[in-house]
């Protein structure tokens, strides 16, 4: 073990502040068990390495980080770790990758029951993993979702620009004042279609060339590994699963059509659903529909967005619609409830009916709506019920 708390201080020893994500702010970390999910690359150790540094650091004995992808637990268990950790008195624990560690979720599970003066916080890459395991840590683990950055985080990760985050209520009754507060200091329209084509995941900042690389090997290893191991789909169907993939990021916002899908890539409806299903558990679409109470995984959505605009890009469909469609879905579902609304484009929190668009666009669509607003993309400020696109971005 002292391998692995040698290698912890090391990294702890090279953990910045310069910019921190605003998860760090909205998870109690004094629960006794917290589960930290999201793609790959959203800075989840860093995360964890700068709550232990700034919260912990006057008791950094008690205190131990591993990373389950250690060859070291290939002949060492993680129950009989824990257990020389608390003897040595251990009192926090922080688990990283640990969807890559067998039977992680039943030994997690074991050291929360038997070792009650232990805190423990885990992350996972894998997304369907962690849906795996809930119902193993059920009643035990509060679990959060990282997702990829806000434009907000983008903004001050990449040019410093640091700006609190608004809540959606603040944007629609004070919009205009905000607008004015952010403009007042820089541009965010100057670096908005940078933050669409490239900034959703903080890896592009490592070697900006291999963004589009790094992002394809993360999607085949979902479809190609994953899928297979975690969702039982047959190796011989991950090539439909990718076709299918490919007509949604096509023509995107997708509006699915089961019977000629079916036919076109020769599945039938059950397994056709399912997919659909699998590829927003896995974090590469969002599902859209009319309402969002009792979904079952074998229901049609209503409307189909790729889950950011990264994704677009990579994809080769960088219709802007589509591109600022997808933008406000991301932003707003992190925190929100989004369904396929029968006037405008999404109804949010079954209360707001958004409008998204260009600066040109009306509020025609929205004719007798009550609470009705225009995102409207291109413009720095809005008027009262046209709302600037980019501001969605400064939710979280």
């Amino acid at each position: 073990m002292e391998r692995l708390v040698e290698k912890y201080r090391q990294k702890l020893g090279h953990t910045s502040f310069e910019f921190t994500r605003s998860a760090m702010e909205s998870i109690n970390w004094n629960a006794r068990l917290i589960g930290i999910k999201g793609p790959r690359g959203v800075g989840k150790t860093t995360l964890m390495l700068q709550y232990i540094k700034s919260q912990l650091h006057d008791r950094l004995a008690q205190v131990l980080y591993v990373s389950l992808d250690d060859i070291w637990f290939s002949n060492n268990r993680l129950v009989d770790m824990a257990d020389d950790f608390v003897k040595q008195g251990g009192t926090h624990l922080f688990l990283d990758e640990v969807h890559k560690y067998p039977n992680w979720s039943q030994e997690i599970k074991n050291l929360y029951d038997d070792y009650p003066e232990l805190k423990l916080v885990f992350t996972g890459s894998s997304l369907l993993e962690i849906l795996n395991a809930r119902a193993d840590l059920s009643r035990r683990a509060v679990i959060y979702l990282m997702q990829g950055l806000s434009f907000r985080e983008y903004l001050s990760l990449e040019y410093g620009h640091s700006v609190p985050a608004v809540r959606l209520s603040d944007i629609l009754d004070h919009h205009l004042d905000i607008a004015a507060d952010i403009l007042s200091n820089f541009k965010p329209l100057q670096y908005f279609s940078g933050y669409l084509k490239h900034g959703y995941y903080p890896y592009y900042r490592e070697q900006s060339d291999l963004y589009t690389q790094r992002v394809e090997e993360t999607i085949n290893m979902i479809l190609e590994i994953e899928l297979p191991t975690l969702r039982a789909v047959d190796i011989a169907y991950v090539s439909k699963v990718k076709q299918l993939l490919l007509i949604i990021a096509e023509s995107t916002p997708f509006i699915p059509n089961v019977s000629k899908i079916s036919a076109k890539i020769g599945i039938n409806r059950t397994t056709l659903l399912a997919y659909l299903h699998y590829l927003q558990e896995s974090g590469l679409t969002q599902n859209l529909f009319r309402s969002a109470k009792g979904i079952s995984r074998l229901q049609k959505p209503d409307k189909i967005f790729l889950e950011n605009t990264n994704l677009a890009y990579i994809f080769g469909n960088a219709d802007i619609g589509n591109v600022r469609e997808t933008f406000f879905a991301n932003q707003l579902s992190f925190h929100h409830q989004l369904e396929f609304a029968e006037k405008g484009d999404f109804l949010v929190d079954s209360r707001y009916v958004f409008e998204i668009g260009g600066k040109d666009k009306t509020a025609h669509q929205l004719k007798g709506v009550a609470e009705g607003y225009v995102a409207a993309d291109g413009i720095e400020y809005g008027t009262a019920g046209k709302i600037p696109l980019w501001l969605f971005g400064f939710l979280y």
